[in-house]
């Protein structure tokens, strides 16, 4: 059994609207069903646990419900950081699951072939995750002067979601959840355990600013 969780907690201040970035309608769509949708039509996934915040909580379960979403089991409240927003919707997963998928609400666009692909990885390894190779010049620098080009050819830009065994993810967040970590694999690698990147597509793009937003109509009408 494999279960989904989705984050949908974030405020998206970076976004500079007063909507919470989950219910913000691309095409007038809310955001969160774009990839609610998807994970829900797709075979492999058999639950789906929503986290939300209690400003968005009500609409979001509006949302499903308008959308007839029938794998959507669970909404749970987020935590301060994002990572405590995915310990608490690892406490909601079925304990008949194996395996645990990990999405941002603000990728609307992936894609049903980039998540088989994910999760036949992790299944043969145990951790997967999406990603694309950088494409622009990256400089590590400090107080702006460069200190170092990096080598672009082993660059990858990481996305979601994120696949991984249900017992290895819950030693990891049980071991280093206090420590800051901007994505689940983090923590995984902590662990010393290799996680295998997927290719995934650069149109899976995190809405973050208003530009994404404008990038975002822009996919919607396209596809």
């Amino acid at each position: 059994m494999l279960s989904a969780i989705i984050l949908a907690a974030g405020r998206g201040a970076r976004l500079e609207t007063k909507t919470s970035k989950a219910l913000v309608k691309i095409n007038r769509k809310p955001l969160i069903n774009y990839s609610l949708g998807i994970f829900n039509s797709h075979p492999e996934i058999d639950e789906i646990i929503t986290v939300v915040s209690r400003d968005n909580k009500k609409q979001i379960i509006a949302a499903v419900k308008k959308a007839y979403l029938k794998k959507v089991r669970v909404f749970v409240l987020g935590g301060a950081r994002r990572q405590d927003s995915v310990f608490n919707g690892l406490k909601q997963v079925s304990s008949q699951s194996d395996w645990v998928l990990i999405h941002d609400s603000a990728r609307p666009f992936i894609d049903r072939e980039s998540i088989t692909k994910v999760i036949k990885e992790a299944k043969r390894t145990g951790a997967a995750i999406l990603g694309v190779p950088v494409k622009a010049t990256i400089k590590k620098a400090r107080r702006r002067a460069v200190i170092q080009t990096m080598d672009r050819s082993c660059l990858w830009e990481i996305q979601t979601p994120q696949v991984f065994k249900k017992e290895l993810l819950l030693e990891a967040y049980k071991k280093f959840s206090k420590n800051d970590f901007t994505d689940d694999a983090s923590l995984v690698e902590k662990l010393d355990k290799k996680v295998r990147i997927v290719t995934g597509r650069y149109e899976n793009i995190k809405i973050t600013t208003k530009v994404d937003l404008l990038f975002a109509q822009l996919i919607a009408k396209g596809s």
